[in-house]
C-alpha cells in the first residue's frame, strides 16, 4: 500500500471516529431530554416563565388589574360552587 493510500486510509478512519463521537453526543442529549424528569422540568419553566409575563409588566412591576381579575373571578367560582351545593 502506498503512502498516500495509507493517509487517505487514516484520514477517512479519523473522519469514521468523529462521526461516531458527534452521534454519541446526540444520542445522549435526545436520551437526556427524553427523560421523564427533564421533560417535567421544562414543562414547569415554561409555565412559570408564562405566569410571570402574565402577572409582571416588562419592567418588573405586577399587572394588579390583571391579578385582580383572575382573584375576583375565583372568588365567583367558589361562591358560585358553595350556592350550589347548599341548594341540593
Amino acid at each position: 500500500m502506498s503512502d498516500t493510500a495509507r493517509i487517505e486510509t487514516a484520514r477517512i478512519e479519523q473522519d469514521i471516529q468523529a462521526a461516531r463521537a458527534r452521534l454519541e453526543g446526540t444520542v445522549n442529549e435526545l436520551a437526556y431530554r427524553a427523560q421523564p424528569q427533564v421533560i417535567a422540568q421544562r414543562q414547569l419553566q415554561g409555565l412559570r416563565l408564562r405566569l410571570d409575563a402574565a402577572t409582571h409588566t416588562e419592567d418588573g412591576e405586577l399587572r394588579i388589574e390583571r391579578i385582580g381579575a383572575v382573584v375576583a373571578a375565583a372568588v365567583v367560582v367558589v361562591v358560585a360552587v358553595g350556592w350550589l351545593r347548599r341548594r341540593r
